[in-house]
């Protein structure tokens, strides 16, 4: 267990740290323009990132069992219509959220 100290120079050295890789990339780049990879990265990593978690979120789903991974497979269906409809990112993760909470609360796929 920490005592107050540590907690206190704990919190103080994750602040420094943070601080720290927020304010790098200005400095580096104050007087001049990033190079061109991190412009690729910056425009990619993202969707990269969001495909990584899909592909987390479905690898413990028993496809070869009962609702064979429908509820998973309709709610990507319905946040990617309603993303591309939208272009609206947090009217599609709360509304996919829910519709899958829905989906899987209500066992609405049981029939399978």
């Amino acid at each position: 267990m920490l005592n107050a100290l540590q907690m206190f120079i704990t919190i103080a050295v994750i602040a420094l740290v943070t601080f720290t890789t927020r304010a790098l990339p200005f400095i580096f780049f104050r007087s001049k323009e990033p190079p061109a990879m991190l412009a690729v990265i910056e425009k990619n990593l993202p969707p990269m990132i969001l495909l990584l978690l899909v592909i987390y979120c479905l690898k413990d789903v028993q496809w070869l069992t009962a609702p064979y991974g429908i509820p998973e497979l309709f709610t990507i269906c319905v946040v990617a219509g309603l993303h591309f409809w939208k272009r609206n990112a947090m009217l599609s993760i709360f509304t996919g959220t829910a519709l899958y909470m829905v989906l899987v609360q209500f066992n609405v796929f049981s029939f399978l």
